[in-house]
């Protein structure tokens, strides 16, 4: 398939994948304005646990199925999730039936992302990854755009009726991933599954791979459940969350994933994956400078979260380039589905206990933590760039 005819179905898949994410990211300040404590936040993180697990289910979506019907059941699953947030009252801390909502969400949404990435594999040509990933990744936050703007809503309509809207968009893009032309892998190549994984996961620079991928984005995924709850707590309104952490952010990611598409095709993966990944350790440190030192103001945290942003989608570009590369088309779904649950792995007991550490060391001290967490990825770089091709070095 040509890149001009790739780059729009790229767009409404991500689209539709960024959606519930961004709905996950109003959760913690819908819990905070209802008296939710830092350490009950962080746990929530637990539930990114369904990202890992995702694996062992993987199979089953890149066996059986077409991807579309997967994408669509599991808005479907999503939506009603949503209603069940919706009409659960909200408390001081986490109810069961919260709990039990949030899960399910977090298993469709896992499960959506399995056939998404397999489908946009199978459909994109090997050195077209660079401007894909940045079309990838701009969809990927404009869906997210989406559901965050849905904070300008609940001081006019609650949070009930927010989410209930949340809902039927969810339900709106089950039928709309239709659009997308099927995609069709041979019969015998899927019976191939277990050898061609074996084979896989034999190579010598296997066990690299997996410790860069576990490590190369654990400074962000360990600060990014703390944000939110640093925004509330430095006394910024919803509004403003909406407007700045979220809308203005997300255009500055966008910014970044275009340079960074541009950077991937003109350096090389792996020459991007280096400097792009310094410069999201910085954007870490920043968040640190601004909690570390009151007097900066406002200012300071527009700064920091748009540097954040811009540098996340620098980094999204180069890594999920590199994500794609070295799966077999054949077997995408799977093979996507292990690097990204080895993606969120480490994340999860370090975000689970980011409230306990953050209420330790302060926000500034957690900040600049996390910044030097993925330090020890770059060890590991040089040594799968052979995976890479004629595009290493």
């Amino acid at each position: 398939m040509s890149l001009r005819r790739t780059l729009p179905i790229i767009a409404l898949v991500y689209g539709i994948e960024g959606f519930p994410m961004g709905a996950h990211e109003l959760w913690p300040i819908y819990l905070r304005r209802n008296g939710a404590s830092l350490v009950e936040i962080g746990l929530l993180a637990t539930l990114g646990s369904a990202w890992t697990l995702k694996l062992l289910w993987s199979p089953l979506v890149d066996r059986f199925g077409e991807p579309r019907r997967w994408v669509a059941g599991s808005m479907a699953a999503m939506a009603a999730a949503l209603l069940w947030i919706a009409y659960s009252a909200p408390h001081a801390s986490l109810s069961p039936a919260l709990w039990a909502a949030f899960w399910v969400y977090c298993l469709a949404s896992a499960t959506q992302d399995i056939a998404i990435d397999g489908y946009a594999i199978g459909i994109t040509r090997r050195g077209d990854e660079g401007p894909v990933n940045a079309i990838k990744a701009i969809a990927y936050r404009a869906g997210m755009l989406l559901a965050t703007s849905l904070l300008f809503l609940p001081r006019w309509l609650g949070w009930s009726a927010t989410f209930a809207l949340a809902a039927a968009i969810s339900a709106a893009m089950a039928l709309a991933v239709f659009a997308a032309p099927k995609l069709d892998v041979a019969e015998r190549e899927r019976r191939q599954l277990a050898r061609a994984l074996g084979r896989w996961l034999r190579a010598r620079d296997a066990t690299a791979l997996i410790l860069f991928i576990m490590l190369y984005r654990i400074g962000d995924l360990a600060m990014g459940p703390m944000l939110s709850a640093f925004w509330v707590d430095r006394g910024f309104s919803d509004e403003a969350i909406a407007l700045v952490s979220k809308s203005l952010g997300i255009g500055a990611y966008v910014v970044g994933a275009m340079l960074g598409g541009w950077g991937v095709y003109r350096l090389g993966i792996e020459r991007a994956l280096w400097i792009f990944g310094a410069l999201g350790l910085v954007s870490n440190l920043g968040y640190a400078a601004v909690a570390a030192l009151p007097a900066l103001g406002r200012a300071g945290v527009y700064a920091a979260a748009l540097g954040e942003s811009f540098s996340s989608g620098l980094v999204s570009a180069a890594f999920l380039s590199y994500l794609m590369r070295v799966c077999e088309r054949e077997h995408a779904a799977v093979q996507y589905a292990l690097l990204t649950a080895a993606y969120r792995l480490p994340g999860i007991p370090v975000a689970s206990l980011s409230g306990w550490l953050t209420e330790w060391l302060g926000y500034a001290g957690y900040f600049a933590l996390t910044a030097a967490m993925a330090l020890p990825a770059f060890a590991f770089l040089r040594r799968t760039a052979c995976r890479l091709g004629a595009d290493a070095g």
